[in-house]
C-alpha cells in the first residue's frame, strides 16, 4: 500500500503544536509500519532548513521536495482543485492531511485528514483577520466532508467538527496526542539546569507560562492574576509568596504587543520576566526550574504545555474549558480563565501548602504516563488498513 503524506508544516521549521504533532506521529507511524511505503509531500519556494536526516533510518519512506511558490499553488489548489498532490508525488491509495492547508487529492485516492480544533470558529476574534480570511479560502469544513476519516486530537474537538460541520461521528476517530519521553523530572545536579537558568537570567523562584504570547493563551488575566497575589501576600506579610516571579516565555504571536503594553504598566512589572524565545533542548529544563506552570487558555484542541509541565513534576493550572479536563484530569487545579481571584487563589494555595503541591505533582506524572506517540501511531494504522 502506498501512502502519501502531506508535510509542509515543517516548511518553517518551527515546533509549535502541528510540527510536534506531524514530527513525533511520523517517526512513531514509520517505526511501527516497515512494509507499506510512504511518499512524503514536501514544498517550500526558498531554501529550507528543516532536517530530514532522520528519515534515512526508515528504507519504506521517500522524500519528495518541490520548489513551486506558495501562493501560486495554493491560488491553483483553490481555484482550480489542480494539481492532485497524489500525481504529483507519483501516486498513493491513501494520503493524509496531518493539518488543515490547500490541496487535493484524486477522487479513488482515499483521503485522511486531522482536525486539532476549530478555534477559528469558536473564537474569530482572537484571530487576525488575515487567518480569519486563510481559514475561509482553505473551507476546513469542506475537507472535512471531503476527507474519507478524520481524526481528531480531542474528544472536545471530535464535538466541535459534529456540531459545527454536522459531520457524522462514525467518520471521527478519536485520538489523544502523545508526550514527548525527554519531558521528565530532571536530577537537581544536572548542570543543564543551571546553563539554562544562566542563559535565560531566570529567578530563583517562579511562576511560569509556556506558549505562544497571544490573546488566546489569556496571559492578561496572569498578569492580573499575580498582581493579585503579590499584593495580598504583602498585605498580610507572606513573604515567601513575594519572592516568586512571573515567567512569560514563548514566541510572539498576534496582537503580543497589547499584552507586553499591560505587563509594561503592571504595578508588578519588576518581578514579571519576559523571554521571547526557548529553545526546544531547553524546554525540559525551563519546566524543571518551575515552582508553578499556569495556563489559563480560553481553548485549547489539546492542550500538550500543561501535560509537558506535569511530567516534569510540576504543579499545574489550567482552564475549565475546552480538552483541557480531559487531558490533565484531576491532577491539576482547574480556573475559571476568566476570573484572575480564581487563578491568584490557586496560585496561592499551591505555594504555601506544601501537601497540595505534593498530591498535583503525584496526579500529574501519574496522568502524563498515559499519553505516548506509539497509541496514535498505532490509531493512524488501524485507520488506513481499514480504508
Amino acid at each position: 500500500m502506498k501512502i502519501g503524506i502531506d508535510i509542509r508544516c515543517l516548511a518553517e521549521g518551527r515546533r509549535t503544536g502541528v510540527e510536534e504533532y506531524t514530527l513525533n506521529l511520523l517517526d512513531n507511524i514509520f517505526m511501527l509500519d516497515t512494509r507499506d511505503e510512504f511518499i512524503l509531500f514536501f514544498n517550500s519556494f526558498r531554501s529550507s532548513e528543516v532536517d530530514f536526516s532522520w528519515l534515512k533510518k526508515y528504507p519504506n519512506v521517500r522524500l519528495k521536495k518541490f520548489n513551486f511558490p506558495n501562493k501560486i499553488l495554493n491560488l491553483l489548489f483553490w481555484y482550480l482543485n489542480w494539481p492532485k498532490i497524489d500525481k504529483l508525488i507519483g501516486g498513493t491509495d491513501i494520503f493524509f492531511m496531518p493539518n488543515i492547508i490547500f490541496g487535493g487529492v484524486s477522487k479513488n485516492v482515499k483521503l485522511v485528514s486531522t482536525i486539532h480544533d476549530l478555534s477559528f470558529e469558536r473564537y474569530p476574534e482572537t484571530f487576525s483577520w488575515v487567518r480569519r480570511l486563510w481559514h475561509t479560502f482553505i473551507n476546513p469544513r469542506k475537507i472535512c466532508h471531503h476527507s474519507n476519516k478524520i481524526i481528531a486530537i480531542s474528544q472536545s474537538t471530535s464535538q466541535d467538527i459534529v456540531n459545527l460541520y454536522k459531520i457524522n461521528p462514525n467518520k471521527i476517530t478519536v485520538s489523544h496526542n502523545g508526550l514527548a519521553e525527554k519531558f521528565h523530572i530532571v536530577d537537581r545536579n544536572d548542570a543543564n539546569l543551571i546553563r539554562v537558568k544562566e542563559k535565560y537570567n531566570l529567578p530563583y523562584k517562579f511562576i511560569l507560562y509556556l506558549g505562544t504570547i497571544e490573546p488566546r493563551k489569556n496571559i492578561s488575566t496572569i498578569v492580573q492574576a499575580y498582581a493579585q497575589l503579590q499584593k495580598e501576600a504583602l498585605s498580610s506579610g507572606q513573604n515567601e509568596i513575594v519572592k516568586y516571579k512571573l515567567v512569560i516565555a514563548g514566541a510572539d504571536g498576534w496582537l503580543s504587543e497589547k499584552i507586553f503594553a499591560e505587563i509594561a504598566i503592571s504595578d508588578y512589572k519588576k518581578d514579571i520576566v519576559v523571554i521571547n524565545f526557548v529553545s526546544e533542548e531547553d524546554k525540559e529544563f525551563v519546566l524543571n526550574l518551575a515552582s508553578l506552570f499556569v495556563y489559563p487558555s480560553c481553548f485549547e484542541g489539546f492542550g500538550l504545555p500543561p501535560l509537558e509541565a506535569m511530567a516534569c513534576g510540576v504543579p499545574v493550572i489550567t482552564s475549565n474549558n475546552s480538552s483541557l479536563p480531559e487531558v490533565v484530569g484531576d491532577a491539576t487545579i482547574m480556573i475559571d480563565p476568566d476570573k484572575p481571584a480564581e487563578i491568584s487563589q490557586a496560585m496561592q494555595e499551591i505555594l504555601t501548602s506544601p501537601e497540595l503541591r505534593e498530591k498535583l505533582i503525584a496526579r500529574g506524572l501519574i496522568q502524563a504516563k498515559k499519553f505516548t506517540w506509539i497509541k496514535p501511531a498505532e490509531d493512524f494504522l488501524k485507520i488506513v488498513n481499514k480504508l
